[in-house]
Formats: structure tokens, C-alpha cells, sequence
């Protein structure tokens, strides 16, 4: 079964409790959002990405490891990284993120 993404000018919500927790809401060829969930505990292990990014915590609590420091994301932050910055992510509370980047596809 094909995922249906957002198409241009349709509302998104991002606080929906309906559907999967993590989600690509958008993808074309140039932009990718995604939601997703956490539960507490839970780490995204270091890893890149080819692009510049957004991670903004919708909510709960999430931890941050880049640019050689940790820092706390409650709900209502973002931060912005720059393309191939290394980073992990670590749900302190049960936490939902929004992920934007810049992606290439032919």
C-alpha cells in the first residue's frame, strides 16, 4: 500500500493521536518532513545526514548530542544542523519530533 503524503497547500496536523506515530508527511524532490515518535529511552544512534536539517520537539523531551555538547529540546524548540553533522538523539519523555530536510532525487 502506497503512503499518501501531504500535497502543496493541504493543512497538516502535527498533534493528530489518529494514524502511525511516525510518519513522512511530505516528500518531493527537493524537501522530506517526517513525525516521529519516541518512547522514554529511546536513541536514535549517531548517524548524518547528506543535507541541512530542522529537529523540532512537538512534544515531551529529547536530548541532543552535536557539535561536541548535549543539550536538553524540551517541546516548542528546534535546532538547526548543518549538512553531515553527526548527532544521536535520546527520548528523556514520551516525545514526538519533526524532522525537516533538504533532500536531491532525480
Amino acid at each position: 500500500m502506497a503512503i499518501t503524503h501531504a500535497a502543496p497547500g493541504e493543512l497538516i496536523d502535527l498533534f493528530t493521536e489518529d494514524g502511525p506515530d511516525s510518519i513522512a508527511l511530505i516528500r518531493d524532490q527537493h524537501f522530506e518532513v517526517f513525525r516521529l515518535g519516541m518512547k522514554p529511552g529511546k536513541t536514535l544512534p549517531e548517524h548524518q545526514l547528506a543535507s541541512l536539517s530542522t529537529i523540532q520537539c512537538l512534544r515531551g523531551r529529547i536530548e541532543i548530542d552535536a557539535q561536541g555538547r548535549t543539550q536538553a529540546m524540551p517541546a516548542g524548540c528546534m535546532m538547526y544542523l548543518e549538512s553531515c553533522e553527526p548527532r544521536t538523539i535520546r527520548a528523556v519523555e514520551d516525545s514526538s519530533i519533526l524532522v525537516t530536510m533538504r533532500v536531491k532525487r532525480a
